[in-house]
């Protein structure tokens, strides 16, 4: 009874705070910021805010600036007040720049991402959640040209099965995801291993020529239509519409303590209304003490450890970006509303 008492009050406290929370800034945040190259939306909003996630809140959108939505190196960004309250926004610049012949250069106009790209392109590319159905009644790799059995970029494998599409891509069985608590099956994990197209048929025999691969292609791999998805970098920090609480079921890379820009995968998703860009609050679990009095054993209550940003959706799980860990986390640590 008494280490429910303790579990309840902590959650109360917890929720409380939640409820009570709203933007707050910075002692130290700058009047106006100019945005550089290799900023992300995460670091502009830490910059201004204590909780980066309360961003479009406070972001006001200047219809006399152009492309007021996104935001680019070179951009200005000022605080302002608007009827009395603080608010973000990008001003045009006014400043008179003397021009004299000579060659100039100039970066490709790209919006600045709402977290480092290159810590998640592998997920948002390639690696996938499917049903272990889809996965089984894909075509599988035979072999490689002149019986070879371990194959890559640059070389032709036979697979037997129906054709996906004229461009297909090589995934093998990963992990298998279940619900830590309920034991419910969340999603198959399918690795990608390389990219090819569909060279010719011979009834159900298919020739594909490969022209990537981060991996050797081996016998028994899976062919899945290529669908080539695009790193998105229009999603911003955001709190979850409605409660959520989950816990954290994998790791990428199989490493035992998680830290800053970690992949992790969550047992919650579309479904319990998750989206990408929301961010969580992930609690590490409380020590179990022995109580000098009862001798009973007492779970202490759980305390906040880290943020992550969930960048990637399925109906039944997540995965996400570890933006920040003030300790080594783990997998089953809780992850809730920030």
């Amino acid at each position: 009874m008494r280490k429910l008492l303790y579990a309840l009050a902590a959650t109360a406290l917890l929720f409380t705070s939640w409820a009570h929370a709203e933007p707050e800034f910075r002692a130290d945040h700058p009047e106006r910021y100019t945005v550089v190259k290799g900023d992300t939306l995460w670091d502009i909003s830490g910059r201004f805010l204590n909780n980066p996630w309360y961003w479009p809140e406070i972001w006001h959108v200047n219809p006399q600036v152009a492309n007021p939505h996104l935001i680019y190196p070179g951009d200005r960004l000022a605080l302002v007040y608007i009827d009395g309250k603080p608010r973000i926004t990008k001003v045009a610049t006014s400043d008179v720049v003397k021009l004299s012949p000579q060659v100039r250069s100039e970066a490709i106009d790209t919006p600045i991402p709402a977290i480092p790209l290159d810590a998640i392109a592998s997920f948002l590319t390639d690696t996938r959640i499917v049903s272990p159905e889809e996965l089984n009644g894909a075509p599988y790799v035979l072999e490689g040209e002149d019986s070879r059995i371990i194959t890559g970029a640059g070389d032709k494998i036979y697979a037997r099965g129906e054709k996906p599409a004229d461009r297909v891509g090589v995934f093998r069985r990963s992990k298998e995801f279940r619900d830590p608590e309920t034991g419910e099956f969340l999603g198959l994990e399918a690795r990608s291993i390389a990219r090819g197209t569909v060279a010719a048929e011979d009834g159900d025999v298919l020739t594909v020529n490969l022209n990537k691969s981060s991996e050797e292609v081996r016998i028994g791999d899976r062919l899945l239509v290529n669908e080539d998805r695009r790193l998105t970098t229009n999603f911003v920090p955001s709190a979850p519409d409605q409660d959520i609480e989950g816990v954290m079921i994998s790791v990428d890379g199989g490493v035992n303590q998680i830290g800053q820009y970690n992949v992790v995968a969550i047992n919650r998703g579309e479904r319990e209304g998750l989206k990408p860009g929301n961010v969580m609050a992930i609690l590490k679990s409380g020590n179990l003490v022995r109580d000098p009095v009862t001798n009973e054993t007492i779970e202490l209550p759980s305390e906040r450890a880290g943020l992550l940003m969930v960048f990637q959706t399925y109906e039944k799980m997540s995965y996400g970006l570890i933006l920040k860990a003030t300790r080594p986390l783990a997998v089953g640590d809780k992850v809730v509303n920030p």
